[in-house]
């Protein structure tokens, strides 16, 4: 998953979905008509706007979807869904499977980083390792360990030697994996799976950081990064597929407000506005709505909050149920969201549902204030202590938050306090526990319900920021990996029945991305998962 800053994740974040490409009905927006495809040379640019400053540019590092979306970009995997969502080699020119299912040979093409360099198979393993070994600290890392022993030496029990990746000369990397999975070609596409340039890395730590030594294998390389402020991309004259890309140029512009990003669309100075990179200002909706303009996709993912089990009073499982079915989301979505999103009663998202029915209902105040007297006994309490809801700067978080916030006064007769911070600290506040309630998203990674429920298989688990982690959990995540598949579902069931029983989280809505553009871009892919690429986009 990745985290998703707006309304995340969107993250990945991602999961089991029909996939579909952005190109929908009813895309009449007309309002940026304005010489929005082309610039005095004749360029072929799209203009759009990052919520916010993305925290890298390093596929090791990347764990958001504003990351994301930039790392797509300007580097290529071993497989690339193509625009009609099918997944295909692409830095790689084809791939055998052992007949046991637990190695993979893939020859990679003739292919170049954007400073000229050969993109070799050591490129692959050298990335791989680097995002397992502990000292880069890639909160990611847990998704490599499919391949054999990269848990273990991600937890320091054995060599990067060990791990089942080895370049056997410049054009072929063989992958060996710990169980058969059959959505390891999925995974190859995702960007904690991309190549780095180990001569680029070793000589510079921060190379990620700016654009004057950002290098990358993809359709566009970034030229320059103005943080906070603005970064542009261009099309890479050294892609090997660079005769597919069509822009010369992506602009994106880094403004957090969200009405602010709209009228910029309206007077022509966007092309696009709203979901994947961003939203649209919850006011403006009806009126977008009503006007027939608002492009709008179901996704795989899941919009949710963080409980920070580890301090008083959501160290008790009972006053974490209480809190969340307090919550009203169905009002939440009728009068604050307003795009039909399916209130949340699990965390698995429905394309990829696991339960017959609801874990529990919603808006269920009655229940929710007997297991708060229930825990409040139990911790030994008399009076909750002051509760705070942290979420990032973003109108539709803010607008969530009051909702709730006003939800739990009246359920509880408590005190509840709103926080926000800018996205890059708010997510730094999440990994070490500074918080007490915080907004959260997952988009999946890969079409499977294990990659929302893996998020909280271990309390190290690097997007884990709950503190919580349970060992039948965990048992039950680990046997899925190995059983039939039946009983695998049988696990997963098992599992998501434990999460929503312990409720380290509480489900507020899955996700629907929208969004307007203008009518002259075409072919902006936006799959199932909510990831957006840009190579095959076009403007007329």
């Amino acid at each position: 998953m990745k985290k998703h800053f707006l309304s995340i994740v969107s993250s990945v974040l991602v999961l089991s979905v029909a996939l579909a490409g952005c190109g929908s009905p009813g895309s009449t927006d007309s309002a940026a008509s304005t010489d929005s495809s082309s610039s005095s040379q004749g360029e072929k640019v799209i203009r759009l706007n990052l919520h916010s400053e993305p925290p890298t540019a390093d596929p090791g590092l990347a764990e958001d979807t504003t990351s994301g979306a930039v790392v797509r970009a300007t580097f290529d995997g071993l497989t690339r869904f193509d625009k009609d969502n099918k997944i295909v080699p692409s830095a790689a020119e084809s791939y055998e499977v052992s007949d046991d299912k637990l190695t993979y040979t893939f020859k990679l093409r003739d292919a170049k980083w954007s400073n000229g360099d050969p993109v070799t198979a050591k490129d692959f393993e050298f990335a791989w390792k680097r995002a397992l070994d502990p000292k880069t600290a890639s909160n990611y890392a847990y998704q490599l360990y499919y391949i054999k022993n990269g848990e273990k030496f991600n937890k320091g029990e054995a060599k990067a030697d060990d791990v089942g990746v080895k370049a056997l000369d410049d054009k072929t990397l063989q992958v060996t994996l710990e169980h058969p999975t059959p959505y390891f070609l999925e995974l190859t596409s995702f960007y904690t799976y991309y190549p780095v340039n180990q001569k680029v890395v070793e000589v510079d730590p921060k190379w990620a950081n700016e654009a004057k030594t950002h290098v990358g294998n993809g359709p566009f390389k970034l030229e320059s990064w103005e943080h906070k402020n603005k970064m542009v991309l261009v099309k890479n004259d050294n892609y090997w597929d660079k005769d597919t890309v069509k822009l010369d140029r992506i602009e994106f512009s880094m403004v957090e407000d969200e009405n602010t990003e709209l009228s910029m669309f309206e007077n022509g100075e966007l092309d696009w506005a709203g979901s994947p990179l961003s939203s649209l200002p919850v006011d403006a909706i009806p009126a977008l709505q009503d006007q027939g303009r608002i492009i709008s996709q179901p996704i795989a993912g899941t919009y949710f909050y963080n409980f920070n089990t580890e301090q008083v009073p959501f160290n008790n499982a009972k006053i974490r149920k209480a809190f969340a079915y307090a919550i009203d989301r169905q009002a939440i979505i009728d009068n604050v969201t307003q795009l039909n999103q399916e209130p949340a009663m699990g965390f698995v998202p429905p394309s990829m549902s696991l339960a017959s029915a609801p874990y529990f209902k919603d808006n269920d105040v009655e229940t929710a204030k007997k297991l708060l007297a229930e825990g409040m006994k139990e911790l030994g309490i008399s009076k909750l202590p002051p509760i705070t809801i942290s979420f990032n700067t973003q109108d539709a978080h803010k607008k969530i938050a009051e909702s709730i916030q006003d939800q739990w006064k009246k359920a509880f007769n408590i005190d509840v306090k709103l926080s926000n911070t800018e996205w890059k600290v708010y997510i730094e506040d999440l990994h070490q526990g500074k918080y007490q309630v915080g907004r959260n998203a997952w988009l999946g990674d890969f079409n499977d319900p294990s990659n929302f429920l893996d998020l909280f298989k271990e309390k190290t688990t690097g997007n884990n920021d709950t503190g919580w982690e349970n060992e039948q959990y965990k048992k039950l995540l680990e046997q899925a990996m190995t059983d039939p598949e039946d009983k695998r579902k049988e696990d997963l069931a098992q599992a998501e029945k434990i999460l929503m029983d312990e409720m380290p989280i509480a489900p507020i809505y899955f996700y629907t991305d929208s969004w307007v553009k203008s009518d002259k871009v075409k072919d902006v892919v936006i799959d199932g998962l909510g990831n957006v690429d840009y190579k095959w986009a076009s403007v007329e």
